[in-house]
């Protein structure tokens, strides 16, 4: 439990370096395209195929319930809003924590265990500026358009489900959209996403950087970083949901 107080300290520090970096411009531009096409390209057919299903297995669980009360109309309108606000981004987080997380910290463990950073240090190179900064805002970056494509995906999945399964025409179901979908539930998706980018690779690497105990220690930190990046996620998840939409209100178009 120490350990772990530890490590969230040492990710907090290392969080106030990136952005120090950040601000100053002191970007491995090389790295951080690198990374970008890691994050991104290599990360979307694993995210579309599970945005694909959430959304068709969504619309299966919603649509006789609406069509039971009346409220068909509605099917595409709710499958939008929770992929916007909820689904698509946390989802997307997830997978990416999973894939890329993990990588991160097993990289850079390995690493430090074969003292490629002291190395690193040796030769005068700051290992947050050349390492870890790229990864952070490459996640920051690539992860809101994983989730723009992971929405398309999940209402193309809920929509097929809507027509094949309960006869709910496409237009109805893009007009429900249309409706119910507003341009902030967008940008939430959004500034949610590239929150959840900068926690899983903040995570990733500091766990990575602060791995001890060679190959054994590699894997145990590997394993605590995507842990602590979905509970991290989860967490940051509730306080932007509750920033972003507490109160009362509708979102159906007067």
């Amino acid at each position: 439990m120490n350990q772990l107080a530890v490590r969230l300290v040492n990710a907090l520090f290392l969080a106030g370096q990136i952005l120090v970096h950040i601000l100053s411009g002191r970007i491995h531009r090389h790295n951080l395209l690198e990374q970008m096409a890691f994050v991104g390209p290599s990360s979307l057919v694993i995210s579309l195929i599970t945005a694909a299903f959430v959304g068709m297995v969504f619309t299966i669980q919603v649509a006789r319930e609406f069509i039971y009360f009346g409220a068909t109309t509605a099917v595409g309108g709710v499958l939008a809003i929770a992929l916007a606000r909820e689904l698509a981004p946390v989802l997307t987080a997830v997978v990416v924590a999973g894939r890329v997380g993990s990588a991160f910290a097993a990289e850079i463990g390995t690493m430090r265990v074969t003292e490629q950073i002291d190395a690193l240090q040796m030769l005068k190179t700051d290992p947050v500026d050349y390492l870890v900064t790229p990864r952070v805002v490459a996640c920051s970056l690539m992860l809101p358009i994983l989730t723009i494509f992971s929405l398309l995906m999940g209402m193309a999945g809920g929509l097929f489900i809507a027509d094949t399964l309960y006869d709910i025409s496409r237009r109805i179901f893009l007009e429900s959209i249309k409706n119910f979908l507003q341009p902030w539930d967008l940008m939430a998706a959004l500034l949610k996403s590239a929150v959840f980018g900068a926690l899983i690779a903040i995570i990733g690497c500091n766990w990575g950087l602060t791995t001890t105990g060679g190959a054994k220690g590699v894997g145990q930190s590997t394993t605590a970083a995507v842990v602590i990046s979905l509970l991290a996620i989860f967490i940051a998840n509730f306080f932007l949901s509750w920033l972003m939409f507490q109160g009362t209100g509708s979102v159906v178009l007067e």
